[in-house]
Order: structure tokens, then sequence, then C-alpha cells
């Protein structure tokens, strides 16, 4: 028996998601098939028609403005194919749009529902107990909401004062040098006493070490910090701990590596499901443990506004869509296509793997080289025949310029890759 749905609204809005990605899809094989002729361009500026146009008529608009110009050559564009799961994403933000609607008390009742349950669930998922959770769009934005908590617990007149109270005693944020670029200037090197170092000498300065940030695997390096070490250093030294990075999507997973396991014991995670899974248009998530909800509120973590707790519902229908099993299985489906690409790698030549201690890592690190005279004698390869110092500088060149090709095409591919639930290459 198929329960319908009582409230027309919504099975309209269903109806009407499922229509309009269809006619997308058919218009793009359509594209395809043709694949030499040019579309007729709807993208020139002009006045706003006084009778109003239908769904069909503006979906067709946007199919001509997503395939480019007419005066361009055809490139045959593809949609990407979300599949069912991704128009539940999908559909949560016209279903947001269409819950704002409702009046205050069924709003607040609903919002507080479906936040609690995507919390609750990702808590379990990953292995994160008793812990809270911030959704937002950038993926940065969470760490920077974890910096402002840390300020306000550990400078109490940071409230009335600002930033003034940060002169006389500067605050330190160590990062990992696995890290992406652009998140800060102080790094933490692997060698973890060199970091105790680096803190004590920061502490004899007079500086206050406020937040480390530490690297669970990313696409560009693929390296798990030694977290479990890392967060004993920061519960001596009162320093929040916070982890990112692709491995920690292995948590889901029943047998995990004992230092991505040690990131469950930490005081903030940011989290990608959206990619993880291959799920279009969901949140980033920053799980996070604070006693404070005042301090909390304070740095942005926690609203009372219905619009920021409607954030979590394209996860919160997904999350029911695949359902635990599925979920588990989409990742441990990359990690086991990650071992596999790695293995076929490795009988490739001049291909060298980089990173072959993590295990269960939806991520492989490799590169391109070639033996030349006084070359990295890490990278061993097919002798060469003997070489002017001006052939060398052109090989290497060679030799970088397609390994900086091979990170574009990847990088493009990646994300493709992963909406169809393969591992992050790079």
């Amino acid at each position: 028996m198929v329960a319908s749905i009582a409230d027309p609204t919504l099975a309209e809005m269903g109806k009407n998601l499922k229509e309009a990605m269809k006619m997308l899809e058919d218009s793009q094989r359509r594209t395809e098939e043709e694949n030499g002729k040019k579309l007729i361009s709807g993208d020139i500026p002009g006045p706003l028609q006084g009778s109003g146009q239908d769904m069909v008529s503006i979906l067709q608009l946007v199919q001509n403005l997503m395939h480019g110009d007419e005066d361009e050559e055809p490139q045959s564009p593809r949609i990407q194919n979300i599949g069912e799961q991704g128009h539940m994403a999908l559909l949560g933000h016209s279903l947001g749009a269409y819950i704002s609607t409702l009046d205050k008390e069924k709003l607040r009742k609903l919002t507080t529902r479906i936040l609690s349950d995507t919390i609750l669930w990702l808590c379990r998922i990953f292995r994160y107990e008793n812990g809270c959770a911030y959704f937002h769009e950038e993926e940065r934005e969470g760490l920077a909401k974890i910096c402002r908590l840390a300020i306000h617990s550990r400078y109490e007149d940071f409230v009335v004062d600002g930033f003034n109270v940060l002169y006389n005693k500067k605050p330190v944020i160590y990062l990992s040098a696995a890290a992406r670029p652009g998140l800060g200037q102080y790094l933490c090197n692997q060698d973890v006493a060199f970091l105790e170092k680096m803190i004590k000498d920061d502490i004899e300065r007079g500086r206050l070490p406020l937040l480390l940030v530490a690297n669970a695997g990313t696409a560009a390096v693929g390296h798990t910090d030694k977290i479990g070490r890392l967060k004993e250093l920061c519960e001596q030294y009162g320093i929040w701990l916070h982890v990112e990075g692709v491995n920690l999507a292995t948590l889901a997973l029943g047998y995990v590596s004992s230092s991505v396991l040690a990131a469950t014991k930490c005081d903030s995670m940011t989290m990608t499901p959206g990619p993880w899974l291959g799920l279009p248009a969901v949140p980033a998530v920053t799980l996070y443990k604070h006693d404070d909800p005042a301090l909390t509120l304070v740095a942005g973590l926690t609203s009372n506004k219905p619009a920021d707790k409607l954030r979590a519902l394209p996860l919160w229908l997904s999350l029911q869509y695949l359902g635990l099993d599925g979920i588990v299985e989409r990742i441990k489906h990359a990690c086991q296509l990650s071992q596999r690409l790695q293995e076929s790698l490795k009988k490739v030549n001049y291909i060298k793997i980089l990173v072959e201690d993590e295990l269960s890592s939806p991520v492989v690190v490799f590169r391109f080289f070639q033996e030349l005279p006084d070359s990295d004698p890490v990278f061993k390869a097919v002798p060469v025949p003997t070489m002017t110092p001006s052939a060398v500088g052109r090989e290497r060149h060679s030799c970088d310029a397609l390994n900086r090709w091979v990170r574009m095409a990847v990088a493009c591919l990646s994300f493709q890759v992963l909406a169809h639930h393969h591992p992050t290459c790079w």
C-alpha cells in the first residue's frame, strides 16, 4: 500500500521538482544527440514580458543559459545526473521556503525537530557523542565561528572591550602543515615535540595559544596528523583542538584507523557530507562540544531564527532517504575504489604514490616523475641519457608542467567523481 500525501502543496512541490529536473535532463540528452547544432540563446537582457510565462518556457530559458552563448563553439555541456537522492536535497530548499510560511508556533516546533534529528544522526554516525552542530554554506565558515568561540572562552573581557583585549596577550592559532592554504600564518609541524617548543616559546613571549587546526586527510595532501598526541598537547596547554579533512568520513565505518578515531575526542570538527555522499546543495557541518550556550550564541554557532535552523533541512531529508546502511555503503565504496586506484597506479611507470600509510582512506595522492641528474633520490625511475644543463632544465619544466596538468585534470574530475561516490584523487 502506497501512502498518499495529504498536503496538496507538498505533493505539487515534489511533482514540480521532478518534472523540472526531467525536463532539463531530457533537454540535455537532445543537445548531445544534436551535438553540432547551435542552441537558441536567451541570455540577452530584455524587457520583462507583461503577460508572464509558463514554467516550461522559463525552464527552457534556464536550460539555454546553462549551455552558454550561441556564438560559442558547441561544447556538449553535461548536466550532472544527481539521482533520486539529489532530488531530495534540492527539494529541501523548496520545502524550506514553504515551511517558513507556517505560523510561529508550528514553525518553531518543526524547525527544532529537524535540527535536533539531524544533529543526533550525525553525532551517532560519526561517533561524536553529545555534540552540537552548526550548519553552514561556506566550508571555512564553521572554523571562523569556532575561532570566535575560543576567543570568547579564553578572554573573559572580550564581550566588553572587544579586540582591545587581544593586544596585551595576542592569540596564536596553529595549523597543520597539511592544511589547505589561506587559513593562517602559524604552522603545526608533524614533529609534535617541535610544536610543543613553539607553544612554550609563545607563552614566554606573552602570547596565548588559542586554537590548533589538525588535518585528517585532504585531496591535496591525503595526510592525517597524529591527532591523539595533539589532543594530549592541547589539553596540557588549554588549546582548542579542531579537526577537518575527508578521512573523517571513515568514522562511519566499522573499522577506523586509530589516528582518525582520535578525532572523536577533539573539541570540534568540520565535515562535508555533500561531497562524501554525492548530495548537491547540502550544507557543511561543524560538530563541537561546549557547555556554555550563551557563548555559543554570541559566537554565532547557535541561533533562534527558524531560517537558520532550516539550513539542516536538505540534509535531514537526504539522510533519511539514504538510511544508515546507504550512508555507510557509499563511504565504504569510495574507500574500496581508492585502494583499487592506488594498486593500479603502482603498476604505472613514472607514477609515484606519495601517501601509502593511510588505511581506508578515500584519498589517493600521486605525481608524475622522471629521474634526472641531481634529482631527488627518493623518486627512482628509468635512467635517462646524459643531458646538458639546459636540457635538464627543460625536462624538469616539462615534468612540473605535466604534474600541474594532472592536478588540474584530476581537480576538474574529482567534483564529478565525488558526486558518483568515487574517491578524491590528486
